[in-house]
């Protein structure tokens, strides 16, 4: 079974939650819709879209294999089998590729695309011991909202999940 940890950071008042899963440990942390905007407005997105994003439930994503190095059991994550358990309805979570096909053509360049996936987490992954990496997640809410995510990752081939609960939505300030 996964431990999960709640902090609140003193300066910021930022909420964040870290799974322990063995060698896979999670950390989620509330950004500020008006730091998610920010970021896309300095990466070329129009007010429009980088509002709509920032208004979307982002969270700061840090995944990490904390096996030795040498040690086998790669971790494999895939978002797509991640859930949201939200005002008592199940649902996937918001990955890139969504985001992406909801753009029209023209309406955000390509290079605000190309930004837009370096800077979220990869919707697969792998994590060989002692690697970590780490992205924005969309979970698609609207900011002060809470939900209970399923985790869902393999060590070595092997499924596990956990849940983190009364995970909230960083509210405008």
């Amino acid at each position: 079974m996964a431990g999960v940890t709640q902090s609140v950071d003193e300066q910021t008042a930022l909420v964040s939650w870290k799974m322990d899963g063995g060698n896979f440990e999670l950390e989620l942390a509330q950004l500020l819709p008006d730091q998610t905007r920010a970021f896309f407005l300095a990466r070329g997105f129009s007010k429009k879209i980088a509002n709509t994003i920032a208004t979307g439930c982002i969270m700061q994503t840090i995944g990490r294999n904390s096996a030795e190095k040498g040690v086998q059991g790669a971790v494999d994550v895939d978002l797509k089998h991640w859930r949201m358990l939200h005002e008592g309805a199940e649902s996937p979570i918001k990955l890139k590729e969504q985001w992406d096909r909801e753009w029209l053509s023209g309406e955000v360049s390509d290079t605000a695309r190309l930004a837009f996936r370096w800077a979220t987490f990869p919707t697969q992954q792998n994590f060989a011991p002692g690697d970590f990496g780490w992205g924005m997640t969309s979970f698609g809410l609207v900011p002060g909202e809470r939900f209970d995510l399923k985790v869902v990752w393999s060590v070595a081939g092997v499924e596990k999940e956990a849940w983190i609960r009364r995970i909230q939505c960083a509210e405008e300030r």
